[in-house]
């Protein structure tokens, strides 16, 4: 399988046309930007001259203006032009917006990055200062004692600041929300008092049943809470790839029971289910913690270490901190997105918009958000500390199957899911026609990939401990929509993928989950290496499972029956998972998916819901766990073919753990090809000077 022509020469055209910023025959504009610059000198200075009569525009928005300006007067060069911005911190209090009419083109592209190798920091908090010790006795009391002479206090209001956001019932299946004002010190975000510090609480009991809106707890603890005020509560109240938050209503530390507001927590409360408490100045116990009073504007904050040494920011901004709406031919280039309650950047509409070599971080949404628009991408970009997405890729017609070409390349993404914990990926891939590849995505309570539509190509990732809190969950999701088709999965590596441990066992975590129903997809060229389960098939079919390694895996690969059992009625027409209407949504049996996916047309009349056309042929397999078949799957219908099922199979295994066959191994006499493990992960290029 080669990879489709239009993301090479869409690649190829990107790079040359917005990375380098010119084209052989001219050369861009140059102009500068500077937190000591003036709007009112010429900004074609790097520095102020010495009179201090010219030199660097101080805004994004005065130079901005002047490339308009420069537009409409037919002054615009051939060569595009080059922002470069000094070294500092640009606080951002609304966000920098670019229009079309901001727009380069082909030959003229519009750069902004910093100039030389300085840091420059697109800020959308503020930094605070003036801390000094809690001397109140009657805050003190409510302190744990742990906490006496360590907890500093400084007042935002005096500081200018009165708009603390809210804490909200977000989470799985709920309306998106804003993060709250949050804390971040030496460049990391601290923690809202919690308690307990780590880990998680279980439901003791629902006496009113689980829709109740209660639910009753164990021990003592909630005893010292009696002065506390909005207090909130973060769980996994029912299901283990279900999280959200709820404010507590009252705590009756007679009876233990907890109730909540609505709405109560998602999927209702069960017993022995987790959940933590947070936002309490009573559990304010550890270095890293912080407790806002939002009546007093006041802030507790626990410093990890010398405040006198770091940077004290909390996060303001609620709009993105760059917004490009229907803008072209833009590139932003080695920049650092921070300290926002919303997303660093949102890119909607417009076509070849790149995000190159940037650090984005601190963030309370999503990172980088691209919807709609063709030719998009993020490349050699580091994403983390993230409090949902890192990457969301939206773009082309399901209807007519047109692709967007968005990509994300060479991206190390980490840490991310801070605030909602499932269904906030590292990447998040939707619409038709889009790419990820040679990304590093790790450190994640859920899925490092959730895909949505169709003709997306997954290849060459490097994703390891990702899924960390949550079960029944995939490192790589999809599911309930047969029209889905035509994703391939290949050349990625999915290792050291296992859950939380939960009644002395890890919760289940798949690398490649086919979610209920999910078919056409091909998984081709992975390596699976101590994985809980490498490739589930729930359901679904024609999906293609070939030429994978699979390496000390409790299950490598299992296909069930579900649709004709357990989830027959979900998957029926007029079931809530609108199987059938989804395939209506699309005129299935015509242009351009009855050509695309013939296999499609006849679905609903070739014995509905056995999962038909599946193959599990020419795979490598080493270990314990092979191949699960499950509600009386049989190879009459699941294809089984070339497999080689040993103990002994033979790897040359390099310094980083990557397995590969060796060049006499027996598997090439079965038409095995070798896997291009080399070529996995994150890449040095002009942007990334570093691999890990």
């Amino acid at each position: 399988m080669q990879t489709p022509w239009y993301f090479c020469i869409g690649l190829i055209l990107v790079i040359c046309c917005t990375t380098l910023g010119v084209n052989a025959s001219s050369t861009p504009l140059n102009l500068y930007v500077s937190p000591i610059g003036n709007d009112s000198w010429s900004g074609k200075i790097a520095a102020p001259n010495p009179e201090k009569t010219d030199g660097p525009f101080h805004t994004l928005e005065r130079v901005r203006h002047q490339i308009r300006t420069l537009k409409k007067a037919g002054k615009f060069l051939k060569g595009g032009v080059t922002i470069n911005l000094r070294e500092g911190i640009y606080e951002r209090k609304e966000p920098f917006i670019l229009n079309a009419e901001d727009s380069g083109t082909k030959d003229s592209p519009i750069v902004y990055r910093p100039y030389l190798n300085e840091q420059v920091r697109l800020s959308g908090g503020k930094e605070i200062q003036g801390f000094y010790p809690v001397n109140d006795e009657g805050i003190l009391k409510q302190m744990p004692s742990v906490s006496r002479g360590k907890i500093l206090q400084v007042d935002l209001k005096a500081q200018g600041i009165t708009d603390y956001g809210e804490l909200s019932a977000r989470g799985f299946g709920r309306p998106d929300h804003l993060s709250p004002l949050e804390l971040f010190f030496a460049d990391q975000p601290m923690q809202i008092a919690r308690w307990p510090n780590q880990g998680y609480l279980k439901i003791a009991d629902v006496p009113t049943g689980k829709d109740g809106g209660k639910f009753t707890y164990e021990g003592d603890r909630p005893q010292r809470w009696s002065n506390a005020r909005d207090i909130w509560l973060h769980g996994y109240w029912t299901w283990d790839w279900a999280d959200s938050y709820a404010k507590v209503k009252l705590i009756d530390t007679q009876t233990h029971e907890i109730s909540t507001e609505p709405p109560h927590g998602i999927y209702g409360y069960t017993k022995g289910q987790r959940y933590y408490v947070l936002n309490l100045l009573e559990e304010l116990d550890t270095p890293g913690e912080y407790y806002l009073d939002r009546q007093t504007g006041i802030l507790y904050f626990w410093p990890p270490s010398p405040v006198e040494n770091n940077r004290a920011i909390v996060s303001m901004m609620k709009e993105p901190l760059v917004s490009l709406n229907d803008a072209s031919y833009i590139t932003l280039s080695g920049l650092i997105f921070e300290d926002s309650r919303g997303a660093a950047i949102r890119v909607v509409k417009g076509e070849n918009v790149l995000v190159a070599g940037c650090q984005i971080r601190n963030i309370g949404t999503n990172g980088v958000e691209i919807k709609g628009g063709i030719r998009h991408g993020v490349i050699s970009s580091d994403v983390y500390n993230i409090g949902e997405t890192g990457i969301v890729l939206n773009g082309g017609d399901r209807k007519t199957l047109t692709p967007a070409k968005h990509y994300a390349v060479n991206n190390h993404i980490h840490n991310y899911a801070r605030w909602v914990n499932t269904l906030r990926p590292g990447i998040s891939i939707q619409g038709v026609g889009n790419l990820i590849a040679h990304n590093l995505i790790h450190d994640a309570p859920h899925n490092a990939i959730l895909l949505a539509g169709n003709n997306h190509i997954i290849e060459f990732n490097n994703i390891h401990h990702v899924c960390l809190e949550t079960g029944d969950a995939g490192a790589f999701y999809m599911g309930r929509d047969y029209t889905q088709q035509g994703n391939i999965i290949r050349y990625n590596y999915f290792h050291n993928l296992y859950g939380f441990q939960k009644q002395k066992r890890f919760t289940e975590v798949m690398a490649v989950y086919l979610d209920d129903g999910t078919s056409g997809t091909t998984i081709y060229g992975n390596l699976f290496y101590k994985v809980e389960r490498g490739v589930l098939i729930g359901g679904g079919r024609n999906n293609t499972v070939e030429n994978n390694i699979f390496v000390k895996n409790k299950v490598s690969v299992s296909v069930d029956a579900r649709i004709l059992g357990w989830a027959k009625a979900s998957a029926a027409r007029g079931g809530n998972w609108r199987m059938v209407e989804k395939l209506e949504d699309m005129n299935y049996k015509h242009p351009p998916y009855s050509t695309r996916y013939p296999q499609l047309v006849k679905i609903l009349e070739d014995e509905y819901g056995i999962p038909k056309g599946n193959k599990i042929i020419r795979n490598v397999y080493f270990g314990d766990g092979w191949l699960k078949l499950e509600d009386k799957l049989t190879d009459k219908t699941i294809t089984i073919e070339g497999n080689l099922i040993k103990n002994d199979v033979s790897f040359v295994i390099p310094n980083d753990d990557l397995l590969q066959l060796k060049s006499d191994s027996t598997a090439y006499k079965f038409g095995f090809q070798s896997l291009p493990i080399n070529k996995i992960g994150l890449y040095k290029d002009k942007y990334r000077k570093a691999v890990f």
